[in-house]
């Protein structure tokens, strides 16, 4: 996540505010639409209709009806990739991004979907429903891997080694995350989960860290 640029940081000005208010109310006015009719049922029309805006103006904030869904999963695309670049001198990638992970667990983020709004539920769920919901959630998956790989190529010149370390640090976030999700769209309670996410994530940067040579080995 983008850390605050401290107390001298720009206020958004009107124009922008305003931007964001009405991204706002056509996300929650779309949310609103799939989850009382099915996604499938729902025209851009109608949402633009709901939130008071054209067709057009839905289409300028939004480019495809899939992203009405998954915008907010796309703005976190890059958060792997970022808290790996900006790591202190000395810190590993695992260290990075354990930490990293570890903290919106702490702050239960709804980045890795441990909020109890109530459209950030609806949400969970109606991807959880929606085939070509899920498959743009896992390509936004793949990208954010490629963004990660792409970082540590730069630093380490190995491409295909990068791939592969990426595979593995994005594979612990998105195990985690997907069980966290699964969990909160069958109504466990966010603590127990949280909970649980905490352990599970631990555990699986302990054994990223130390490799896989004496993991499943056959008796």
């Amino acid at each position: 996540m983008a850390a605050a640029e401290g107390p001298q940081a720009r206020r958004p000005g009107l124009r922008e505010r305003k931007k964001r208010q009405t991204a706002q109310r056509i996300w929650q006015a779309a949310v609103d639409l799939f989850v009382a009719r099915g996604f499938d049922k729902v025209s851009v029309a109608e949402i633009a209709a709901a939130a008071d805006v054209s067709k057009m103006t839905v289409f300028n904030y939004f480019g495809t009806k899939e992203d009405l869904v998954l915008r907010p999963m796309e703005e976190h695309l890059a958060d792997a990739a970022q808290a790996v670049r900006d790591r202190a001198p000395g810190e590993s990638a695992v260290d990075a991004l354990r930490h990293d992970l570890l903290g919106l667990i702490a702050e239960r983020s709804p980045a890795v979907g441990l909020s109890d709004d109530r459209r950030a539920l609806e949400t969970l769920r109606l991807v959880l429903e929606t085939p070509v919901l899920i498959k743009r959630a896992h390509d936004l998956q793949v990208r954010g891997q490629s963004l990660l790989a792409d970082v540590l190529a730069e630093e380490t010149g190995e491409q295909v080694l990068a791939q592969v370390a990426a595979a593995q640090l994005i594979g612990v976030r998105n195990a985690v995350c997907a069980d966290v999700m699964r969990r909160r769209a069958a109504g466990e309670p966010t603590e127990r989960i949280a909970a649980d996410a905490d352990r599970l994530a631990r555990a699986a940067f302990d054994l990223l860290e130390k490799g896989l040579s004496d993991y499943a080995v056959k008796a």
